[in-house]
């Protein structure tokens, strides 16, 4: 099947200009300057975007498929994520994971649910494991997950610096690390270690002094939650410095906001002011997990779910309040987590890339349209479903 999607204002994410896309088996075939001629004959689909942005599809490197929290209680579970919220949210490329509670949710859940919504058109993977160690697996072990599950593309959501981790020891994150990383080394995945990071004052050291005493290098940690306090951020800046990656989270509350939470977009601005690479921030929705919140003695007070559109919505207000430059922007949110995760068909608009883009309403920062590997799964006119 082909489809020609025409007179496309290209952000690949660096800016193309006026281009046509042409579509192959569930990839781009080629990228056309729009003032070339184009002759294709009749046996090909054409669809005109008249000049409307084209921009890469999201990659979200932290979503809770089959919910999280119940941090107080079975009352506080949230829910899984539906297929029509994940196909209308412009993110197209999700990775899953376990959070707090890895006893009434497991891997299998997970692998159950990415492939759900693998099914609907979207591109899944998972992090085996979940806060706390030892690890929990499908297999048996994180390297056979990794070497043999086809979506478990590292460990994570590993807890450190927070009380509701397992408060693990530098040989313990050693070890994770050393298994992580040689499973991806054999299985050609990134092997990546996804790391929670709390808000307690050891902020991101377990990773420098796993770094520090062995051979394991920085860039073997993916750690997120950077924007959840002051603190946490101007650390995150000196661990990017020193060679790490860092992630903001996109969902917020209110209370998180009024307890120091730096807000995403401004954290993005203001790190890409301190000189960081954007090839070294990325964002992340933290969809359908828990925000909780707690007094200052660690008692639960309430929480309210994390949403996969935060992420969208924090991409147009770095672009339209901060002034980040939209190419920026763009790997913050798709090509940075994309490269970091080793999925080199996903984040960008290329010859060979998977043909996952996101059509924005002329004038205005809003999805018209989603296209996953070639096809369309959203158009806001056919009344915000699923098509």
């Amino acid at each position: 099947m082909l489809t020609l999607v025409k007179n496309a204002q290209l952000f690949s994410p660096e800016p193309r200009g006026l281009c046509h896309l042409l579509i192959a088996d569930q990839r781009i075939a080629a990228v056309i300057d729009a003032s070339e001629a184009v002759n294709l004959g009749p046996f090909i689909t054409t669809v005109d975007l008249e000049g409307r942005r084209v921009v890469p599809g999201l990659v979200d490197p932290l979503v809770h498929y089959i919910g999280g929290g119940g941090e107080g209680g079975f009352g506080n579970r949230t829910a899984e994520l539906s297929l029509g919220d994940a196909c209308a949210s412009g993110v197209t490329t999700l990775i899953g994971a376990l959070g707090t509670d890895a006893l009434t949710r497991t891997p299998a859940n997970l692998i159950g649910k990415a492939r759900e919504l693998a099914a609907g058109g979207l591109s899944t993977y998972a992090y085996t494991g979940s806060y706390q160690l030892p690890p929990v697996t499908l297999t048996g072990s994180i390297a056979s997950d990794i070497l043999y599950i086809p979506e478990f593309i590292g460990v994570g959501e590993v807890a450190i610096s927070d009380h509701r981790g397992s408060q693990p020891t530098n040989q313990e994150l050693t070890r994770l690390a050393s298994d992580a990383r040689t499973a991806g080394l054999l299985a050609g995945k990134s092997g990546i270690v996804f790391i929670h990071t709390g808000d307690a004052d050891t902020h991101l050291e377990p990773l420098r002094n796993v770094a520090k005493h062995s051979a394991i290098p920085l860039s073997q940690f993916y750690p997120t939650h950077i924007n959840r306090t002051a603190e946490l951020f101007e650390d995150g800046l000196r661990f990017a410095r020193e060679g790490g990656f860092i992630d903001f989270t996109t969902s917020t509350t209110p209370e998180l906001l009024a307890g120091g939470e730096v807000p995403a977009s401004e954290a993005v601005a203001r790190a890409l002011k301190a000189r960081i690479a954007p090839a070294q921030i990325s964002l992340s929705s933290d969809a359908n997990a828990s925000l909780p919140e707690f007094d200052e003695q660690r008692r639960f007070v309430g929480l309210k779910p994390g949403r996969l559109g935060s992420l969208f919505d924090v991409l147009g207000e770095c672009i339209n309040e901060h002034r980040v430059d939209i190419e920026h922007a763009l790997r913050c949110a798709s090509t940075t987590a994309a490269d970091i995760l080793k999925l080199p068909r996903k984040g960008r608009l290329a010859k060979g890339t998977d043909a996952d883009f996101l059509v924005l309403s002329e004038g205005r920062w809003e999805i018209e349209q989603v296209w996953a590997l070639g096809k369309p799964i959203y158009d806001r006119e056919s009344g915000n479903k699923v098509i």
